[in-house]
């Protein structure tokens, strides 16, 4: 994988735009840092987060595409969802009037269920 650019970072690490290098695909790498997994004794939730990333099927939830580790990362690289998260849609595509027109949150909403939908069907209850 090559990657691009940092989408986001969280607590374990960080996620980045990454290109495999044998067909071209886009995916996003969830790089969680070992050492920041151990200190605070995330191993046994990142094996739960890959585990219900593996189950998930669904137009609405990221899906597990392969997992591997380096000597320093534990890495879930996952299908990569473009446009960026609720949160920038909400509060930086018009700074001046942050926040969206109802039909638009309509929308959003839906999506949400539908994907909420689908992890309750397969019995699924994470974060």
């Amino acid at each position: 994988f090559a990657d691009f650019r940092v989408l986001g970072k969280g607590g374990f690490g960080e996620v980045c735009a990454c290109q495999r290098r044998a067909t071209g695909k886009m995916y996003a790498n969830k790089r969680l840092n070992k050492k920041r997994l151990k200190k605070r004794q995330g191993y046994e939730a990142a094996l739960v987060e890959k585990r219900i990333l593996a189950r998930v099927h669904s137009r609405f939830i990221v899906s597990l595409a392969c997992a591997f580790q380096t000597k320093t990362d534990l890495c879930l690289v996952m299908t990569i969802m473009n446009g960026g998260d609720l949160r920038y849609h909400i509060y930086n595509v018009d700074e001046d009037n942050p926040g969206f027109l109802e039909p638009r949150a309509v929308f959003y909403t839906a999506q949400i269920l539908l994907g909420l939908e689908h992890l309750h069907q397969h019995r699924i209850v994470y974060r």
